[in-house]
């Protein structure tokens, strides 16, 4: 857009990536030069590189192929949106893949030295002094991935054309590592490496008054490191125990109660097709449980919901 203020540009070739720093209510863009190449993309809090980017709580809670509209969160037990994409030209990206690692290669195809997403964000990462022990899953767009019925993962032909572009907002001050994925031997960027450009853009009044989120937690259990029992980052390697310690589990004991419910003639009958579907149970107690549970997520629950196919 041409009101947006250019922060910076930066051109990334085959083989490389880039740390760049995005504040709050600007932008990351990350656009195809050639036809069709794969993001790897890491993300850490600027001021906390313990908190980062998280692909199962996204997968989470926003699916397999998240897309436009859909945020990047972090890791529990902080669980933020860090970023949302606001746009997305292509819509297919992937976060059920790991990285492509050197092992990968060595292992599976007999490469020795083969360009690969954890070195190449390592690399970028050492820029501010993290270690390749920080690389994380990451986020691959464009990355056009499907599951077979054996629930089996698979790579479909790179969709992506030159000119092609997603953009995302961030909520608070990150970290944004996008790479070059090298993954040439498959169809993840049409047997292929090309460049890819990255910009940092202030977003405009009307996109930060439509995407941005308030920066600090908005529910108690996104918790900070002010809230850990123990907040100091451990420095060394070596795990040693800690004789003084005592277990002080956060919910415990857990204590049960029973509660009647009254079940008239038509509810047993209904109790009666649950238990003949299989799905349900077999006691009354586990289908009584079951059925009511459905019912409260389905009105009640937040986000994703979570059922029985059968139901």
């Amino acid at each position: 857009m041409s009101d947006r203020e250019l922060v910076v540009e930066h051109v990334m070739e085959p083989g490389t990536g880039k740390a760049l720093p995005v504040r709050r209510g600007q932008i990351l863009r990350i656009e195809q030069i050639g036809n069709g190449q794969c993001a790897d993309f890491n993300a850490f809090n600027l001021h906390d590189y313990k908190e980062y980017f998280h692909t199962g709580r996204t997968r989470h809670l926003h699916g397999l192929f998240p897309t436009e509209g859909d945020m990047l969160w972090s890791a529990p037990p902080r669980e933020r949106p860090m970023l949302t994409i606001i746009r997305d030209t292509v819509g297919t990206n992937d976060i059920q893949y790991p990285r492509c690692t050197g092992f990968l290669y060595e292992y599976q195809y007999g490469f020795e030295t083969h360009t690969n997403c954890h070195d190449i964000l390592a690399e970028s990462i050492r820029e501010y002094g993290l270690t390749p022990d920080d690389v994380h899953d990451s986020f691959n767009f464009w990355m056009h991935t499907g599951v077979d019925d054996q629930g089996r993962l698979y790579i479909k032909r790179m969709l992506a054309k030159s000119g092609d572009y997603v953009e995302l907002i961030a909520h608070f001050d990150v970290l944004a590592v996008p790479n070059v994925c090298g993954a040439d031997i498959f169809s993840t960027s049409n047997f292929e490496l090309k460049p890819l450009r990255v910009q940092v853009l202030e977003a405009t009044d009307e996109e930060r008054e439509r995407w941005l989120l308030a920066a600090e937690p908005e529910y108690r259990n996104q918790r900070t490191p002010a809230d850990f029992k123990l907040s100091q980052i451990k420095v060394t390697r070596e795990l040693d125990r800690d004789e003084s310690y005592e277990p002080d589990w956060s919910v415990y004991p857990i204590v049960k109660h029973s509660l009647k419910v009254p079940l008239s003639d038509e509810d047993h009958a209904q109790i009666e097709g649950l238990r003949a579907n299989g799905g349900f149970g077999q006691s009354d107690g586990e289908i009584v449980r079951h059925a009511f549970f459905s019912w409260w997520i389905e009105e009640y629950m937040r986000g994703p919901k979570h059922q029985h196919a059968g139901q």
